[in-house]
């Protein structure tokens, strides 16, 4: 991939040109087609618009416009958040969350091409707002301004990764399954009933003459189900005779492959719809939804099979990072020729329908491990990624920079009626409210008891309204303005973070709660980005020793509680104790800073060390038997955290040093290096064996993160009372299921050679 496809983020926008669209889905079980947005610029002269600089991310940058041939930046004098929305809008984004001045992003080269600008906001392009003219400015580079644009697309933006429909006036505006059954009109998901078409004369059937599984297919993809079922047509024909139709198109030929209805050839009807499908009735289509939405225990079963892909990273179902399974290594896909045919066989595969939106460029954070593909070429017609045709990856090709991603169509399930946030201070945040049914079925809201509230079902609630990730869960909310609604109506709530709903997690029968005010009821504080912690692991098995240390060496790690229980009864400062030291190396691979969750007001000094603490347990560390009993005293290490190293281009943000600010920026790594105190399990009472080493990050989710399932990591080891040997180190979820079985019945090394 060119440096300039993925460094920089380029927009044209040109005089007079209406923007064609994609495909954005409706939060209702309907899906949209094109909206056109036109983005224009004064006078003949074409602009385009760029996101430069380090360090960033995606959608933030110093901000670069091409005027008369030649690149240029803006100052930041008079700049504000109006200016950034009109910016952001010509650069794809829906609005912007923010500026930047100074040249935060790096200071830039060449013209200076705009000062003073002053927008209202509501402009359609920063050509039209008032400033000191193009070219005249009184800046330096230093002066430079950035914005940061919200992390959503415009409908009407055009991105190679998105197929291009251009469509007339009798455009296909929304698509919907309208379920005629009784019984099938409460159940969600509608996995059957009339297709209908929405108009700007409102909703139309299709004239069924003609029709087939393609085109089923395709509507069964946008509604978010993987195949379609022959439907039975005797009920839906009484059902035409009886009913009114008005045909909108007489005639639908999809290829099976198209991601949207409006993709595929249509045929409006000019005359009169009423009448206009001779011996036909309206369209039906029967969808076969994925295990995760099937109606019952059995079905979903059923369906359930052993994927050797998934997707890592996404704050919804549907969503993530793309990864494959390759022997029984899992890997990620190189987002070179990445596009909505393969991104659809992938969401297909996977249970969903039909893809959104193909990302690319690390959108849903870096991945670890091997690239086990590069440029995947599918037709769509494909049932696995693997049946593309696809190059291996060779050293030079692709970096976890360029993994590919996917946004899948998912079945519309109605769960965000049911919950409600209310009282912050942004849509993001504020107290939870959920609807409650009493018992003579009157519906009202009720709090949530704040009692054991925390992350994964604060992940839930955000999940459940399409806010992204849960940045905090909070057992307290008196800070935030009260609502009418008084009563506590679920108590004990319980989550694994991975449910749809709240409906979905264990909780009391009945409200048994201590405190039962508004101020103690349960709150969330969403964050459409989030970090992710990963461990070294190839880096723990090459710095695992053993150490007798003295015990005269030992008084402040004892102070920080850093040695097992019997080192009380020792005779100091006589004797020593045997340490099994590593170097731990904890990278954010996510989207978002790792942030201790405490203010600085509550961290914690550490005179023996020098620093302030800022979490209470940062990281486990356990030495255990094969069936997981802990044969050394759980060291439960807390530290500093700070930027040690980062990636090129990625600047440090975060030290230790001065009380300075604690955390690990995006693209950074902190390093505990295996000569530091309390680096170690203290192994003096373990005797000779095999064991399983573990390391685990961010053990009681107390700082949100995109993906929990990689912050264990596991080595096996032998210990012969003098020595020991690690080998087999790797994040909990780096291998398939069967390799993971073979690694926890491991019978143990006979001697110290590792094969």
């Amino acid at each position: 991939m060119e440096p300039c496809q993925w460094l920089l983020h380029i927009v044209v926008v040109v005089h007079n040109a209406w923007i064609q669209s994609c495909f954005a889905q409706t939060p209702a079980p309907v899906r949209s087609s094109p909206t056109p947005t036109p983005l224009t610029a004064q006078g003949p002269e074409t602009l385009k618009f760029r996101l430069s600089g380090f360090p960033r991310k995606h959608n933030e940058g110093r901000i670069e416009v091409f005027y008369k041939g030649e690149w240029g930046t803006i100052c930041d004098d008079d700049f504000s958040l109006a200016n950034a929305h009109v910016l952001c809008r010509q650069l794809g984004f829906v609005s912007a969350t923010g500026w930047a001045h100074s040249a935060k992003y790096g200071k830039g080269t060449g013209k200076i091409w705009l000062d003073n600008v002053q927008c209202s906001g509501s402009e359609r392009s920063v050509s039209v707002c008032k400033s000191r003219g193009w070219g005249n400015s009184d800046c330096t580079h230093d002066e430079d301004a950035g914005v940061i644009c919200k992390d959503e697309r415009l409908p009407g933006y055009v991105d190679s990764n998105v197929i291009e429909v251009r469509v007339d006036e009798k455009k296909v505006e929304e698509v919907r399954l309208r379920a005629v059954f009784t019984g099938a009109t409460k159940r969600m998901p509608v996995t059957e009933g009339v297709v209908e078409v929405k108009n700007k004369d409102g909703w139309a059937q299709i004239c069924d003459n003609g029709w087939t599984p393609k085109n089923s297919r395709v509507v069964c993809g946008m509604m978010g189900f993987p195949h379609e079922k022959k439907v039975n047509k005797s009920f839906y024909k009484l059902y035409a005779e009886r009913q009114k139709s008005r045909f909108l198109v007489h005639s639908v030929a999809c290829l099976g492959t198209e991601v949207h209805l409006a993709a595929c050839p249509l045929e409006f009807n000019d005359g009169n719809a009423t009448e206009s499908c001779p011996g036909g009735m309206p369209a039906v289509v029967s969808c076969v939804p994925g295990p995760l939405y099937a109606q019952s225990t059995a079905m979903r079963k059923k369906l359930k099979m052993q994927s050797t892909i998934r997707l890592k990273g996404g704050a919804k179902h549907g969503e993530g990072r793309v990864e494959v399974l390759k022997g029984s290594e899992w890997g990620t896909v190189c987002d070179d020729r990445w596009n909505l045919l393969s991104a659809s066989v992938v969401c297909r595969e996977l249970g969903f329908g039909s893809a959104k939106e193909a990302l690319t460029g690390a959108r849903m954070g870096q991945g670890l491990g091997p690239i086990h593909m590069n440029e995947v070429q599918c037709t769509g017609h494909e049932r696995s990624l693997w049946n593309c045709r696809y190059k291996n990856i060779t050293a030079e090709d692709c970096k976890h920079t360029e993994d590919a991603s996917v946004r899948c169509n998912v079945p519309y399930m109605g769960n965000e009626k049911t919950v409600r946030i209310l009282g912050g201070r942004t849509r993001y945040e504020g107290r939870v409210e959920v609807l409650y049914t009493e018992p003579n079925g009157t519906l009202r809201w009720g709090l949530i008891c704040g009692e054991g509230w925390g992350t994964e079902e604060a992940m839930v609630v955000c999940r459940q309204l399409g806010l992204g990730y849960a940045n905090h869960g909070l057992q307290e909310t008196w800070y935030w303005d009260s609502s009418n609604v008084t009563e506590m109506v679920m108590s004990g709530v319980k989550c694994t973070g991975d449910e749809m709903s709240l409906s979905q997690c264990q909780h009391h029968r009945t409200v048994n709660c201590q405190k039962t005010t508004a101020r103690f009821s349960a709150g969330v504080i969403c964050s459409e980005t989030a970090s992710d912690l990963v461990l070294n692991a190839p880096l723990v098995q090459q710095t695992t020793y053993i150490e007798d240390r003295p015990l005269h060496m030992l008084y402040c790690a004892a102070e920080e509680d850093c040695l097992s229980k019997s080192a009380a009864e020792a005779n100091w400062p006589y004797g020593h104790r045997r340490l099994l030291r590593f170097s731990s190396q904890i990278h954010n691979i996510g989207r978002a800073d790792f942030r201790p969750k405490a203010g600085r007001h509550s961290w914690v000094w550490h005179a023996c060390h020098g620093h302030y603490h800022s979490m209470d347990i940062f990281t486990h560390y356990d030495l255990m038997s094969a069936n997981g009993t802990k044969v050394a005293e759980g060291h439960k290490a807390s530290f500093c955290l700070e930027d040690s190293d980062c990636d090129e281009g990625v600047s440090k943000r975060y030290e230790c040093a001065n009380f300075g600010e604690q955390g690990i920026t995006v693209g950074c790594w902190d390093l505990y290096r295996h000569d530091i105190d309390c680096q170690w399990i203290d192994i003096t009472d373990v005797k000779p064996g095999n064991y399983i080493l573990q390391v685990v990050i961010n053990p009681n989710y107390e700082v949100a993160e995109s993906d929990f399932t990689n912050n264990a990591m596991k080595c096996n080891c032998k210990y012969d009372g003098h020595r020991i040997w690690v080998h087999n180190c790797h994040i909990g979820d780096a291998f398939s299921e069967e390799a993971e079985k073979k690694f926890e019945k491991y019978p143990g090394q006979l001697n110290n050679q590792i094969s």
